[in-house]
């Protein structure tokens, strides 16, 4: 069976962002199922896959990323609060793996390897 892994980079830094909570969900229609939660490590990615065997199967997910408090230097809001992604899985015998680069203005995402 496939899995799904992600990590973050600060591409300020140009190191891993340590420390950023991570919420994977299975979405059906209007609902949503919350699948995991994670915080990333030192090399910015989750210590186990976000899915895998069982709990990985085809369908919609939302993938949330909890970056304000990462960027919070001061008492002025954040112009990025949380980056939640949307994508679909079509094959869950592959490896999805979905990055994140990220910046305090703004952040990319592509499927990975």
């Amino acid at each position: 069976m496939g899995k799904l892994t992600t990590h973050i980079l600060d591409t300020v830094s140009g190191k891993p962002a340590e420390g950023i909570e991570v919420e994977l969900w299975y979405v059906e229609g209007d609902k949503k199922h919350k699948i995991c939660a994670a915080t990333t490590n030192q090399d910015g990615r989750t210590e186990k896959p976000l899915a895998e065997n069982e709990m990985f199967k085809n369908g919609k997910y939302e993938l949330i990323f909890f970056i304000n408090d990462y960027f919070n230097n001061s008492s002025n809001p954040n112009f990025l609060d949380t980056i939640p992604i949307h994508f679909g899985v079509s094959d869950n015998n592959n490896h999805y793996h979905v990055p994140l680069l990220l910046s305090p203005f703004g952040y990319s995402t592509y499927k990975g390897s």
